[in-house]
């Protein structure tokens, strides 16, 4: 069975509408706006015409649904796990880090 595989490259620098954000993720202003609500996402600009959202939010959305649709985890849930999983990406670069500048110190 051949499986056709669709992917978007973002760049970083952009930043995207709420349109485009919705219409990124497939969800609803309602759904961005209840991100924004829990402090999951952090748009810049005034209201919702004006916000802009950086490339990352994209990954933190697609985060938040994989996280509510199958392990059925709330909004405070989803944001609480989100914190953790960005602090264990963040341990495991410092961890990397360390390991090449000991394995320089060797030499």
């Amino acid at each position: 069975m051949k499986t056709d595989l669709q992917y978007t490259v973002f760049d970083e620098e952009n930043e995207y509408s709420l349109r485009e954000l919705c219409s990124m993720c497939r969800v609803h202003a309602q759904f961005i706006q209840d991100l924004i609500d829990e402090g999951i996402l952090s748009p810049l600009g005034a209201g919702p015409r004006e916000w802009r959202f950086a490339a990352i939010e994209i990954k933190r959305i697609q985060i938040s649904i994989r996280l509510q649709d199958d392990l059925r985890i709330n909004l405070p849930g989803t944001a609480l796990a989100l914190d953790l999983l960005e602090e264990i990406e963040e341990l495991r670069r410092s961890k990397r880090q360390l390991e090449r500048l000991h394995a320089l110190e060797k030499y």
